[in-house]
């Protein structure tokens, strides 16, 4: 059974960079895709990027594109997302997930991703 972590969130002003972390546990994490969702206040959770198990593919939603990173670390079992040039409405509380399918994260599918993290939360000031 896969357990994620999530860690990094914090209080960051307009501008400035933050980076994610999501430890993962348990023996599927070889061959899981990983990604980061993020739930604002008042909005539904919407998705961010996600990574294919092997690290090779990666895609990211309209808002992260040009400015947030995601990677992953299979020997540490940790995937992670840098974000830059952060805005305020990058506010929000970011979730890590995994799924044994890609188009599942792509798909922002919420109802068959497979394991969630608990989240961290993410504040930019003006």
């Amino acid at each position: 059974q896969e357990q994620l972590a999530e860690s990094g969130g914090g209080l960051v002003q307009a501008g400035g960079s933050l980076r994610l972390s999501c430890a993962a546990s348990g023996r599927t994490f070889e061959y899981y895709a990983m990604g980061w969702f993020r739930q604002a206040p008042g909005k539904e959770r919407e998705f961010v990027a996600a990574t294919s198990w092997t690290g090779k593919s990666t895609y990211y939603a309209d808002s992260a594109k040009g400015r947030f990173t995601i990677s992953r670390d299979n020997a540490k079992y940790t995937i992670y997302l840098q974000m830059d040039s952060l805005k305020p409405e990058d506010t929000a509380v970011y979730y890590c997930a995994a799924d044994s399918g890609f188009r599942d994260l792509i798909a922002s599918d919420l109802g068959e991703i497979e394991v969630w993290g608990q989240g961290t939360l993410v504040t930019v000031s003006s």
